[in-house]
């Protein structure tokens, strides 16, 4: 990178620079012998050479769309002169696959060792629905248990979660979005931040507590419960049933304590929302050094959102360990041009209002600062919307952009730790887990300070490098995987960010 008169050029072939600071109209573009014809904003882009109508604009070497209209140097570079356009990709499956070298420090981090050999960085217990007829019930027994002092007696516990949601009934019983849902409940339901689980239905419901619970042992320590509220005789008859329960599995719970755990136990589910223009530039990539350490000392970084890697896929093929992980990738964006296809959408519906604000133009450029959160490690698999991630490494996973519901997948498929980078804003908490909260521009990091854990906008200001940033940020992992708070945890958040993907005719 080269900062050059408050701009930033990011890669020798591009034709735009990112601005810095808010750059006023007739101001002298750095070295070009170009003026600001207009006012840029800071993080939007702006021309650095002629560019002609249908010529590919280019940010960091990547093409973000092509030119509507003849551009000159020092104009505004937005939704006004830039479209998407036609666009290949060479995905070049598995051919810049580099394993990097691990590291043997044996750092390690305190968590509660579970019985199933998964480690979780919270001890909470659970209170989960699996229609949105219980969700109300599990609510009131969360009510009732905190009112009577209920924890009182089980200090070890971080708190009682009731996990209620939209769905669960109207819908087929036999299909992709059913097979979804059942995926999710059943991921939180074994969730190793749950110390133990009771699992509430109405009795009625397309997703039967008899199917989630039949024939197989959801949690091997035994720590979990269920009841329907039709079975037990109503709403009070399951209150009162429901605390009973949780006595017994707060017992469980409650034997646990933190011990040490080696950094791969660690899973690190990885977000970006209200993006801006500095995101692929500060906090991304910082979170992509991050994640290289994590997965060189064994852990495991997932990145999810289909729908925002859409244009910069051909980045993970070529580092897929093998052909056919490169191509579950790109099956599954496949299925995503399918999909928004036969709703009346398009991949490029995206970015949103605010990411436009922040100076994002095109899918394009959103989704290439989107994949920097990756860093270099190969991608070692690929796995559906909460799906058990049973490998080390890098891995993706299936999801929406929609982050509170991308976040659930993440969590269902075993993140005991989430990290969001946002430059707009993003406020959110995801019990049972942990997350923390990356800012990627100054201003709006002391603006929004009690909800931001970390300001990478400093990479920018005062010029630290992307290694010390992502070096900070690793080892704020371990701090909060060993019980440090973030600040969303702080704030109370995570009572209504559980979003199951509903995918499927609500009937």
């Amino acid at each position: 990178m080269s900062l050059k008169n408050r701009m930033l050029v990011l890669h020798p072939q591009d034709n735009i620079a990112v601005a810095l600071t808010d750059i006023a109209a007739g101001e002298a573009i750095g070295k070009t012998g170009a003026v600001a014809a207009q006012t840029i904003k800071q993080g939007h882009k702006l021309a650095i050479s002629p560019i002609a109508a249908g010529e590919n604009v280019l940010r960091y070497g990547q093409i973000i769309g092509q030119a509507k209209a003849d551009i000159a140097p020092g104009e505004h570079v937005h939704v006004q002169n830039l479209g998407m356009g036609e666009h290949t990709q060479d995905y070049a499956f598995a051919r810049d696959s580099v394993a990097l070298a691990p590291i043997s420090d044996n750092r390690t981090f305190n968590g509660f060792h579970r019985a199933d050999g998964r480690v979780g960085t919270r001890n909470y217990l659970g209170i989960l629905t699996s229609v949105n007829c219980s969700g109300s019930v599990a609510k009131f027994i969360a009510e009732a248990a905190q009112k009577s002092g209920f924890l009182d007696a089980y200090p070890n516990i971080d708190g009682i979660v009731p996990i209620t949601h939209g769905t669960g009934c109207g819908m087929s019983g036999d299909n992709e979005g059913y097979a979804t849902l059942f995926r999710t409940l059943s991921g939180y339901a074994q969730h190793p931040n749950f110390g133990g689980i009771l699992l509430i239905g109405l009795g009625c419901e397309v997703m039967q507590i008899a199917d989630l619970v039949g024939g197989r042992a959801i949690r091997a320590d035994g720590a979990l419960r269920y009841m329907t509220i039709q079975h037990e005789g109503g709403t009070r008859k399951t209150i009162e049933k429901g605390l009973t329960e949780l006595h017994g599995i707060a017992a469980l719970a409650n034997s646990a304590t933190r011990k040490p755990a080696p950094l791969s136990q660690l899973m690190v589910g990885m977000q970006c929302g209200g993006s801006d223009g500095y995101s692929g530039i500060t906090a991304n990539p910082a979170l992509g050094v991050a994640s290289d350490i994590l997965v060189r000392h064994g852990g495991t970084t997932i990145l999810s959102e289909t729908s925002e890697i859409y244009g910069a896929e051909h980045l993970l093929t070529r580092r897929a360990v093998s052909v056919e992980v490169g191509e579950k990738l790109i099956e599954r964006v496949h299925w995503w041009e399918d999909y928004t296809a036969r709703n009346k959408g398009e991949m490029d519906n995206n970015p949103s209002p605010g990411n436009k604000r922040g100076g994002l133009t095109t899918i394009l450029e959103k989704s290439l600062g989107a994949v920097a959160k990756s860093g270099s490690a190969p991608l070692t698999d690929v796995y559906l919307f909460g799906e058990k991630i049973d490998k080390k490494g890098f891995v993706f996973m299936d999801s929406p952009g929609f982050d509170p519901c991308s976040v659930t997948g993440q969590i269902a498929s075993g993140a005991n730790l989430i990290v969001f980078t946002t430059g707009r804003g993003s406020v959110s908490g995801y019990m049972p887990t942990p997350c923390i909260k990356v800012a990627t521009n100054s201003e709006m990091y002391r603006r929004m300070s009690e909800d931001m854990d970390v300001n990478c906008g400093d990479i920018v200001t005062d010029g630290v490098s992307l290694e010390e940033k992502g070096r900070e940020i690793f080892e704020m992992f371990i701090a909060i995987a060993s019980g440090g708070q973030t600040k969303s945890e702080e704030l109370g958040f995570g009572g209504v960010e559980f979003v199951p993907w509903q995918i499927g005719a609500v009937m």
